[in-house]
């Protein structure tokens, strides 16, 4: 790459990194708020967790359209779009909690669940624009965004919630839309190139680029780690009140996950150059394996933190090394549509993790969540090692 390629380059997963933290603070704000605000609003308080369920129905629904315009009028303009679908969930938001209605707060979340699924490209963007010796490690940093995200979110929430009284939220909505037009600012300077003419409808057929065994393989590590970490992640805090631990226990675990998942993306690009995408993907599998176990063996304050924190690392080695393995899945005309697919396919299960997690807590209990979460990693493990097997037979 050359000295004025370099430099631009850099400034490409600078930007996407500084949105990506800006993103997650918007999707960290509707987790953060939106249960509460649904139990306040809704007719039914059965219905008070349904807008984080349409916010993530909102990003599954909403991967592939956001891959076809990728493709057809390039990136830049999926940023401009999901920024604005950002500034239109605070607005909508704010104005659904001064005017009491619940299922305008339900369109807004799934804007937000939009925007989160255009905010999921960044790590892509960052890896197409980059030389191939470097596209691990610049998807890794543009992942490494969502560390401050996990503080930019609750601390807009804590100093916002009360201001516009009594509405309460509606100044940290309002807030959020704010964040939203910062991001569109700071992408705004992204330089990726335009898609070539015809590119759009060159490449492959989408069913001839899955049925290669390394797509399904990386799909597969993706899904899992993705599923298993949402589904533990979403059980642990309840799971630690029912044994009797307190709130700020649960809180600190949480918080301490959430440094976990984003906290190795720093150094996880360089591993996967190293040592390749499914050796980190293969660690990545052992460690939530780990973190099942160590949620199995007791209900105590460390085992519950220790199990967190180890399923946060598990799921950045598996979910950053199954994002490696795609790149090699496609051709540069196929990129924007095979990525969203992928997308879509974890997003869409992470709706089943959600939807499952709270039922199987609240029937059967923790160690049975954890027991459930072994078979998908097993299954992940095997295709992970049969692709191996195959490529070295291959060689």
């Amino acid at each position: 790459m050359s000295g004025e390629q370099m430099p631009h380059q850099r400034g490409n997963v600078a930007r996407l990194a500084v949105a990506q933290a800006l993103a997650g603070a918007n999707s960290t704000i509707v987790f953060a708020t939106g249960a509460v605000v649904g139990n306040t609003l809704a007719p039914d308080k059965a219905l008070a967790t349904l807008p984080i369920t349409v916010f993530v129905i909102g990003t599954a629904a909403t991967t592939l359209p956001i891959g076809s315009i990728a493709q057809s009028y390039g990136r830049r303009a999926v940023f401009m779009l999901g920024t604005g679908c950002g500034v239109l969930t605070g607005l909508l938001a704010s104005l659904a909690v001064v005017l009491g209605s619940f299922w305008l707060f339900c369109v807004a979340t799934f804007f937000g669940g939009a925007y989160m699924a255009v905010s999921a490209t960044f790590r892509f963007a960052a890896a197409d624009a980059a030389p191939q010796e470097r596209r691990a490690r610049a998807l890794s940093l543009v992942m490494a965004g969502g560390l401050f995200a996990g503080v930019i979110g609750p601390q807009i929430v804590t100093h916002t919630m009360y201001i516009w009284s009594p509405f309460l939220f509606a100044a940290t909505y309002l807030a959020q839309a704010a964040v939203a037009v910062l991001a569109w600012l700071v992408l705004s300077g992204v330089r990726l190139p335009a898609p070539k003419r015809g590119e759009s409808r060159g490449g492959r057929p989408l069913l001839s680029v899955a049925r290669q065994p390394r797509f399904v393989s990386a799909v597969m590590a993706g899904v899992v780690s993705y599923l298993i970490m949402n589904f533990l992640m979403t059980s642990a805090p309840l799971a630690m009140r029912l044994c009797g631990l307190s709130q700020e226990d649960a809180n600190l675990g949480l918080q301490w996950h959430v440094i976990a998942m984003y906290a190795p993306s720093f150094f996880t690009g360089r591993l996967v150059s190293r040592f390749g995408a499914p050796a980190v993907v293969g660690c990545g599998l052992v460690l939530l394996a780990c973190s099942a176990l160590v949620g199995l063996s007791g209900i105590t304050v460390a085992q519950f933190w220790l199990s967190l924190v180890l399923l946060g690392i598990g799921w950045n080695f598996g979910f950053v090394g199954a994002s490696a393995l795609v790149l090699e899945c496609h051709r540069p005309e196929e990129r924007t549509r095979v990525q969203s697919f992928n997308d879509f396919l974890i997003f869409g299960f992470m709706v089943v993790g959600s939807f499952a997690s709270g039922g199987l807590l609240n029937s059967y209990g923790w160690e049975m969540v954890c027991w459930v979460s072994l078979p998908p990693l097993a299954l992940a493990a095997i295709t992970l090692w049969a692709t191996a097997e195959r490529r070295g037979a291959r060689a």
